[in-house]
Protein backbone atom coordinates (compact mmCIF):
# COMPACT_ATOMS: atom_id res chain seq x y z
CA UNK A 1 0.00 0.00 0.00
CA UNK A 2 1.41 3.34 -1.06
CA UNK A 3 1.72 6.03 1.59
CA UNK A 4 -0.36 8.35 -0.64
CA UNK A 5 -3.48 6.29 0.10
CA UNK A 6 -3.24 7.36 3.73
CA UNK A 7 -3.22 11.12 3.02
CA UNK A 8 -6.23 13.21 4.06
CA UNK A 9 -7.20 14.10 0.48
CA UNK A 10 -7.05 10.44 -0.59
CA UNK A 11 -9.43 9.62 2.26
CA UNK A 12 -11.74 12.49 1.26
CA UNK A 13 -11.07 14.16 4.60
CA UNK A 14 -10.96 17.95 4.97
CA UNK A 15 -9.24 17.87 8.37
CA UNK A 16 -5.56 17.28 9.09
CA UNK A 17 -5.93 14.33 11.49
CA UNK A 18 -5.03 11.60 8.93
CA UNK A 19 -1.87 13.53 7.98
CA UNK A 20 -0.88 13.97 11.63
CA UNK A 21 -1.47 10.30 12.37
CA UNK A 22 0.53 9.27 9.31
CA UNK A 23 3.44 11.49 10.35
CA UNK A 24 3.38 9.94 13.83
CA UNK A 25 3.47 6.40 12.36
CA UNK A 26 6.34 7.23 9.97
CA UNK A 27 8.36 8.92 12.75
CA UNK A 28 7.83 6.06 15.18
CA UNK A 29 8.83 3.45 12.60
CA UNK A 30 11.71 5.62 11.34
CA UNK A 31 10.30 4.86 7.88
CA UNK A 32 12.75 6.38 5.40
CA UNK A 33 11.01 4.73 2.42
CA UNK A 34 7.69 6.43 3.19
CA UNK A 35 9.51 9.72 3.79
CA UNK A 36 11.18 9.48 0.39
CA UNK A 37 7.83 8.80 -1.30
CA UNK A 38 6.34 11.90 0.33
CA UNK A 39 9.25 14.05 -0.89
CA UNK A 40 8.90 12.66 -4.42
CA UNK A 41 5.22 13.64 -4.44
CA UNK A 42 5.80 17.27 -3.50
CA UNK A 43 5.58 17.81 -7.27
CA UNK A 44 2.55 15.58 -7.82
CA UNK A 45 0.08 16.91 -10.42
CA UNK A 46 -2.59 16.94 -7.72
CA UNK A 47 -2.17 20.05 -5.54
CA UNK A 48 -4.04 18.43 -2.64
CA UNK A 49 -1.47 15.63 -2.59
CA UNK A 50 1.34 18.22 -2.68
CA UNK A 51 -0.19 20.02 0.32
CA UNK A 52 -0.75 16.80 2.26
CA UNK A 53 2.81 15.63 1.59
CA UNK A 54 4.43 18.84 2.87
CA UNK A 55 2.15 18.76 5.94
CA UNK A 56 3.14 15.17 6.77
CA UNK A 57 6.82 15.95 6.17
CA UNK A 58 7.03 18.92 8.52
CA UNK A 59 5.00 17.02 11.12
CA UNK A 60 7.63 14.23 10.84
CA UNK A 61 10.28 16.93 11.22
CA UNK A 62 8.72 18.06 14.49
CA UNK A 63 9.00 14.53 15.87
CA UNK A 64 12.07 13.10 14.16
CA UNK A 65 14.03 15.80 12.27
CA UNK A 66 16.81 13.38 11.27
CA UNK A 67 14.31 11.56 9.04
CA UNK A 68 13.64 14.57 6.79
CA UNK A 69 17.03 16.32 7.19
CA UNK A 70 18.53 14.61 4.08
CA UNK A 71 15.94 16.49 1.99
CA UNK A 72 16.98 19.98 3.08
CA UNK A 73 17.86 20.96 -0.52
CA UNK A 74 14.41 19.91 -1.73
CA UNK A 75 12.73 22.07 0.92
CA UNK A 76 14.96 25.04 0.11
CA UNK A 77 14.09 24.67 -3.59
CA UNK A 78 10.37 24.70 -2.69
CA UNK A 79 10.67 28.20 -1.20
CA UNK A 80 10.33 29.58 -4.73
CA UNK A 81 7.13 27.66 -5.37
CA UNK A 82 4.13 29.76 -6.40
CA UNK A 83 1.89 27.57 -4.26
CA UNK A 84 1.84 29.48 -0.96
CA UNK A 85 0.98 26.32 0.99
CA UNK A 86 4.15 24.65 -0.28
CA UNK A 87 6.22 27.76 0.35
CA UNK A 88 5.36 28.20 4.01
CA UNK A 89 5.23 24.43 4.49
CA UNK A 90 8.81 24.21 3.21
CA UNK A 91 9.88 27.00 5.59
CA UNK A 92 8.24 25.05 8.43
CA UNK A 93 10.14 21.90 7.44
CA UNK A 94 13.44 23.83 7.22
CA UNK A 95 12.84 25.20 10.72
CA UNK A 96 12.49 21.65 12.10
CA UNK A 97 15.83 20.55 10.61
CA UNK A 98 17.97 23.65 11.23
CA UNK A 99 19.84 22.13 14.15
CA UNK A 100 20.26 18.86 12.20
CA UNK A 101 21.77 20.54 9.14
CA UNK A 102 22.85 24.08 10.16
CA UNK A 103 25.52 24.39 7.45
CA UNK A 104 23.10 23.89 4.57
CA UNK A 105 20.40 26.08 6.13
CA UNK A 106 22.93 28.84 6.83
CA UNK A 107 24.10 28.73 3.20
CA UNK A 108 20.48 29.24 2.10
CA UNK A 109 19.86 32.27 4.38
CA UNK A 110 19.85 34.89 1.57
CA UNK A 111 17.03 32.98 -0.11
CA UNK A 112 15.21 32.26 3.17
CA UNK A 113 15.24 35.95 4.16
CA UNK A 114 14.24 37.16 0.66
CA UNK A 115 11.25 34.81 0.62
CA UNK A 116 10.28 35.90 4.13
CA UNK A 117 10.14 39.58 3.18
CA UNK A 118 7.37 38.86 0.68
CA UNK A 119 5.88 35.80 2.41
CA UNK A 120 3.08 35.09 4.85
CA UNK A 121 3.09 35.54 8.63
CA UNK A 122 3.72 31.80 9.07
CA UNK A 123 6.73 32.03 6.73
CA UNK A 124 8.14 34.89 8.82
CA UNK A 125 7.49 33.07 12.11
CA UNK A 126 9.54 30.10 10.96
CA UNK A 127 12.29 32.26 9.45
CA UNK A 128 12.73 34.02 12.81
CA UNK A 129 12.95 30.64 14.56
CA UNK A 130 15.52 29.47 12.00
CA UNK A 131 17.64 32.56 12.69
CA UNK A 132 17.36 32.05 16.47
CA UNK A 133 18.53 28.44 16.10
CA UNK A 134 21.48 29.51 13.94
CA UNK A 135 22.41 32.11 16.58
CA UNK A 136 23.16 29.21 18.91
CA UNK A 137 25.75 27.80 16.47
CA UNK A 138 29.03 29.61 17.18
CA UNK A 139 30.33 29.99 13.61
CA UNK A 140 26.98 31.32 12.31
CA UNK A 141 25.92 33.42 15.30
CA UNK A 142 27.23 36.81 14.13
CA UNK A 143 25.51 36.94 10.76
CA UNK A 144 22.37 35.16 11.98
CA UNK A 145 21.98 37.67 14.83
CA UNK A 146 22.34 40.63 12.44
CA UNK A 147 19.57 39.16 10.28
CA UNK A 148 17.45 38.51 13.37
CA UNK A 149 17.78 42.17 14.38
CA UNK A 150 16.51 43.16 10.90
CA UNK A 151 13.48 40.94 11.41
CA UNK A 152 12.83 42.47 14.84
CA UNK A 153 13.04 45.96 13.35
CA UNK A 154 10.66 45.22 10.49
CA UNK A 155 8.25 42.61 11.83
CA UNK A 156 4.58 43.39 12.45
CA UNK A 157 4.05 44.64 16.01
CA UNK A 158 1.60 41.78 16.51
CA UNK A 159 4.40 39.23 16.14
CA UNK A 160 7.14 41.18 17.92
CA UNK A 161 6.46 40.00 21.51
CA UNK A 162 6.63 36.34 20.46
CA UNK A 163 9.86 36.89 18.50
CA UNK A 164 11.43 38.76 21.43
CA UNK A 165 10.47 35.99 23.88
CA UNK A 166 11.69 33.23 21.55
CA UNK A 167 15.07 34.95 21.24
CA UNK A 168 15.70 35.02 25.02
CA UNK A 169 17.85 31.82 25.11
CA UNK A 170 20.41 33.21 22.62
CA UNK A 171 20.85 36.64 24.22
CA UNK A 172 24.20 37.11 25.96
CA UNK A 173 26.50 39.86 27.24
CA UNK A 174 27.86 40.39 23.74
CA UNK A 175 24.56 40.98 21.93
CA UNK A 176 22.12 42.13 24.62
CA UNK A 177 22.81 45.86 24.14
CA UNK A 178 21.73 45.79 20.48
CA UNK A 179 18.79 43.52 21.33
CA UNK A 180 17.50 45.93 24.00
CA UNK A 181 18.06 48.95 21.74
CA UNK A 182 16.14 47.29 18.89
CA UNK A 183 13.15 46.32 21.04
CA UNK A 184 13.08 49.71 22.80
CA UNK A 185 12.98 51.51 19.44
CA UNK A 186 9.70 49.78 18.60
CA UNK A 187 7.79 50.20 21.86
CA UNK A 188 5.90 53.32 20.71
CA UNK A 189 4.58 51.45 17.67
CA UNK A 190 2.88 48.75 19.75
CA UNK A 191 -0.72 49.78 20.24
CA UNK A 192 -1.94 46.85 22.30
CA UNK A 193 -1.09 47.26 25.96
CA UNK A 194 -0.67 43.53 26.62
CA UNK A 195 1.75 43.13 23.73
CA UNK A 196 3.80 46.19 24.71
CA UNK A 197 4.09 44.88 28.27
CA UNK A 198 5.42 41.54 26.98
CA UNK A 199 8.19 43.33 25.07
CA UNK A 200 8.94 45.55 28.08
CA UNK A 201 9.26 42.46 30.25
CA UNK A 202 11.89 41.02 27.84
CA UNK A 203 13.80 44.34 27.86
CA UNK A 204 13.70 44.44 31.67
CA UNK A 205 15.12 40.91 31.84
CA UNK A 206 18.36 42.07 30.19
CA UNK A 207 18.56 45.64 31.51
Amino acid sequence: MTVLNKLASSLNRRDEVPNQELAKQIAEKNDSKATKELVENLHNKNKNIQSDCIKVLYEIGEQKPALIAPYAKEFIALLNNKNNRLQWGAMTAINTITTENPKLVYAALPKIVAITDSGSVITRDHCVNILIKLCSVKQYAGNAFALLIEQLLNSPTNQLPMYAENAIPIINDKNKKLFIKTLSSRLDEIEKDTKRKRVEKVIKKFS
